[in-house]
C-alpha cells in the first residue's frame, strides 16, 4: 500500500531513481526492527530450549503458573516433567517442559547457619 502511494506521488517525467531512494527509510526500519526485535527473541528461545533440554532429577524449578517444585522425573520421549510440590505429601504434578520458566540454583550455603550478631 505504501509503495502504491509513493509511486502515485512521483511526478511524470521525474527521475525514477529518486523513487528507490525514497524507499530507503522503510528498508532501514525493517533492518532495525530485525536487530531490535526478532534476533533477541530467537536468542532467548535458544536459551530456553537449552534450559529445558538440561533438566534432570532433583532440579528445583519454577513453572509459568508460579509453582515451585522439584523435578522427580523427566520423560525423554515426551514433553512431560513430573514435579514434587511438597516434601511431606505424595503430591506430584505433571507439567509440560514448555511451562518451566526457570531452574532455581541450589545454594549450598543455604543450610548452614549464619552469624546474625557480629559485635
Amino acid at each position: 500500500m505504501y509503495l502504491a502511494l509513493l509511486l502515485a506521488q512521483a511526478q511524470p517525467g521525474a527521475d525514477q531513481g529518486s523513487g528507490i531512494w525514497s524507499l530507503m527509510p522503510i528498508l532501514m526500519m525493517v533492518v532495525l526492527g530485525y536487530f531490535l526485535l526478532f534476533r533477541p527473541m530467537r536468542q532467548q528461545e535458544k536459551q530456553r530450549q537449552a534450559l529445558v533440554s538440561q533438566l534432570k532429577k532433583n532440579d528445583e524449578v519454577l513453572t509459568s503458573g508460579g509453582i515451585y517444585g522439584i523435578v522427580v522425573s523427566v520423560k525423554e520421549g515426551s514433553d512431560e516433567v513430573a514435579l514434587k510440590i511438597d516434601e511431606n505429601s505424595p503430591v506430584r504434578l505433571r507439567v509440560t517442559k514448555g511451562s518451566i520458566v526457570r531452574v532455581i540454583p541450589r545454594d549450598k550455603d543455604k543450610d548452614s547457619p549464619k552469624d546474625k550478631d557480629e559485635g
